[in-house]
């Protein structure tokens, strides 16, 4: 399992345009890819659930990556929300 915390910078967080990017960049893996916020999972390859999890910047999120291609999958996830900007 690739497990990272990670505090969203981009000024308007994880909108539609960003949020769009991410299940583009989540469905190109195999793995589950989870942001976990207060307890709550959104998943990452369904823009209902990251629209619907309220992660707007200076959210801290933990980022969880688990299946068969982790390793590539959870570094690139990682960066592309580490470097998000609008």
């Amino acid at each position: 399992m690739f497990q990272k915390e990670i505090v969203i910078n981009n000024k308007t967080g994880l909108h539609a345009r960003p949020a769009t990017l991410l299940v583009e960049l989540s469905s190109k893996f195999e793995s589950e890819i989870v942001l976990r916020k207060d307890g709550e999972d959104f998943y990452g390859k369904s823009i209902i659930s990251i629209l619907s999890g309220g992660i707007y910047k200076g959210t801290k999120i933990q980022l969880k990556v688990t299946g068969p291609d982790e390793a590539k999958a959870g570094p690139q996830v990682a960066h592309f929300l580490e470097t998000l900007t609008d």
